[in-house]
């Protein structure tokens, strides 16, 4: 079983493109919505609140984790990943995802995330890492993640955010990365302020990362669980995957 962690609904892009790819192992999705958004928090309570969750998955049976929280993954870049181990260990959203750009005619790139992972400085460190010709400039769009939790990512005020941010970008970028999983959410919106703009999702190449772990083949279940409203949550999620029949839970205690 794969455990899937994000401090809400943005997650749901990676378990997208981890089906998209062809993974049926059965799946735990965790959402942290009792703390969200994670963006202006210290790195402190982030760490605290990754270690907290990463042990609720293993508790629960998960095998590995697929990491769906880019700001989670930024403060481990930071602090260390939380001594919580998993037979199949952690997919890093941040590590696999600049792998994206390894190879890439894109010369000026804009990772637009939350402040935490800004602050972190890890998606431009990943990117030079694997691409040092690459500038890559850091963005922070705090306004976003609310109001994707809020149900309001195809409202005007989502769409006027959106254009906010892509008018303060520098000229010349050829190229945006999703640096929140939220933010493929409002792609749209996206799509319509950057029209020349290539946009890199990282939760694509997470997926292929993962299909190379021995996983077992399942039948694609999914458990949904969230520390938040359950309600609201079940009603996102079956929106914005199409699943009918994953169950939607409160936390449940360890298998």
């Amino acid at each position: 079983m794969i455990g899937v962690y994000d401090s809400g609904l943005g997650g749901l892009t990676v378990l997208a493109a981890l089906r998209a790819a062809g993974i049926t192992d059965d799946a735990i999705y965790f959402a942290d919505q009792a703390h969200v958004p994670y963006g202006d928090k210290s790195d402190a309570e982030l760490h605290g609140l990754l270690a907290a969750n990463l042990t609720w998955l293993r508790d629960y049976g998960a095998d590995a984790v697929v990491m769906g929280c880019n700001t989670s993954c930024a403060v481990a870049s930071r602090a260390g990943w939380p001594d919580v181990r998993f037979p199949l260990g952690i997919a890093d959203l941040i590590a696999n995802g600049a792998q994206a750009l390894r190879e890439t005619s894109y010369r000026r790139i804009a990772v637009i995330a939350t402040v935490a992972t800004v602050r972190s400085g890890a998606y431009g460190n990943a990117i030079r890492a694997v691409a040092p010709q690459l500038e890559v400039i850091e963005v922070a769009a705090p306004e976003l993640v609310p109001l994707v939790e809020a149900g309001a990512s195809e409202s005007a005020a989502a769409r006027d955010a959106v254009a906010s941010i892509a008018a303060s970008l520098p000229a010349g970028v050829d190229a945006i990365v999703y640096g929140c999983t939220h933010y493929p959410l409002l792609d749209a919106h996206f799509a319509r302020a950057l029209p020349r703009a290539a946009r890199i999702d990282p939760a694509v190449q997470q997926a292929r990362a993962v299909a190379r772990l021995p996983l077992a083949r399942g039948n694609g279940r999914t458990t949904y669980v969230t520390n938040g409203d359950v309600a609201a949550f079940e009603a996102n999620v079956r929106r914005w995957t199409g699943d009918a029949e994953g169950r939607v839970t409160a936390p449940i205690g360890a298998r």
